[in-house]
């Protein structure tokens, strides 16, 4: 018998929290619409040169193998990098400026804690082919807005640019990266281990705290307040972003409310596109981090009542019956209302209201030969227990209200 297990950084979703998912990822994406995105989706697999050389420090978080063909290959560890691969790989087809959105799982081979996992979803938003930083400030409003539309009172966007880092060596960006987590003397211990003097360290740290916004972030600043978003966004001189092809503005997501870190990371990112053809496409956006949000959506308590969108059940009384009670649920479908038709005519209607009590589903729909010859229907309230007998007109109508 096979053990019944799943990997260590990776899960299943039972319904419950499937459906808190989708209603998160329906938000997501409605908003990135509502700003002019597109969809776009890429392999789960790439050559693993695609991503080698991009991400930094974190190459060795790949899930990366030989194929049958012994090619080396990796999962998908970001989305960024294989848009950009895209946008090389298709230049007539994709006009610039271009504006996209992608919904996919990634995976990275790291220790799992508290809202990281190996294989997680991530909803990113970029600008491809625009260097005003009005498209950073596009791309900043619409990350907040998205957590605005899900429920947060007070997401707040920490904003730097990495041009304020232009003089300090990526080994050290890494390290400062880290301030939020280990405190000052945790990055100087580290910046010290990188090759640096504990002078030379103290210093470089006060030096970068002590920056000032630039015309590009002032030109950022100023679009936001044009979004109402003043109160939204704060310039956090000591956010730097790991990765290496961050090359301008650079931003992430938190909530005073939710202690557990940021929800977002973006960042421009001019030179990535260039590294797969000989076309300067400047760029910029973000990734939602979607476990962190979804774990955040949780502990502030920002999910609606959700079980299940089932508006209704539709019961069979016997197997003679059953084509009845499929025309039922037929006419209830085509007015755009949920409805399961419980899939066993033998069952006892016990079970069935049974069924629908354990789904969360609102109202019971029964009709036996003496409501048939009627033509009418009984129509149950899961929750009062009131039953009414109604023509189906009348069910539409009730459920269409209530939906």
């Amino acid at each position: 018998m096979i053990t019944p297990q799943t990997l260590k950084g990776f899960r299943d979703f039972l319904p419950l929290e499937a459906i808190k998912r989708q209603y998160a990822i329906n938000i997501i994406r409605d908003t990135f619409e509502s700003f002019g995105f597109e969809p776009l989706e890429t392999p789960a697999v790439e050559y693993l040169e695609t991503f080698a050389g991009n991400v930094g420090e974190d190459e060795k978080l790949f899930f990366k193998f030989q194929d049958q063909g012994k090619r080396w290959v990796a999962l998908r560890y970001d989305q960024t990098v294989p848009t950009c691969r895209v946008i090389a790989q298709y230049p007539n087809e994709i006009k610039l400026p271009f504006k996209r959105y992608q919904i996919q799982t990634v995976w990275r081979s790291e220790k799992p804690q508290k809202g990281r996992f190996r294989e997680f979803l991530q909803c990113d938003a970029d600008i491809f082919g625009v260097d005003h930083r009005a498209s950073d400030g596009e791309t900043v409003a619409l990350t907040i807005q998205i957590f605005k539309n899900l429920g947060f009172k007070n997401p707040t966007a920490i904003i730097n640019d990495r041009a304020l880092y232009q003089d300090v060596p990526y080994k050290a960006i890494v390290a400062i990266d880290k301030l939020a987590k280990i405190g000052d003397d945790g990055v100087v211990k580290e910046l010290v281990t990188k090759g640096y003097s504990e002078s030379d360290a103290v210093t470089l740290l006060k030096t970068v705290k002590e920056s000032k916004p630039n015309e590009a972030l002032r030109t950022i600043f100023s679009f936001l307040d044009s979004y109402g978003m003043k109160e939204n966004y704060r310039f956090e001189p000591t956010l730097a972003r790991s990765f290496n092809y961050s090359t301008g503005t650079i931003w992430e997501i938190v909530d005073p409310a939710f202690t557990s870190g940021s929800m977002a990371g973006c960042e421009r990112f001019d030179s990535l596109v260039g590294k797969f053809s000989n076309r300067n496409v400047p760029a910029v956006g973000f990734a939602v981090g979607f476990d962190r949000t979804i774990l955040a959506m949780d502990e502030l308590g920002l999910f609606p009542n959700l079980k299940t969108k089932t508006m209704v059940v539709v019961t069979v009384f016997n197997e003679n019956m059953l084509a009845d009670s499929q025309k039922i649920a037929e006419i209830l479908r085509e007015s755009k209302i949920h409805t399961d038709l419980y899939p066993d005519p033998n069952a006892k209607l016990d079970k069935q209201l049974k069924y629908a009590d354990n789904k969360g589903v609102p109202y019971v729909i029964i009709q036996g030969p003496e409501e048939k010859t009627k033509n009418i229907v009984k129509l149950k309230n899961m929750q009062t227990k009131e039953q009414l007998e109604l023509s189906l007109d009348d069910v539409i109508r009730i459920l269409t209200k209530d939906n």
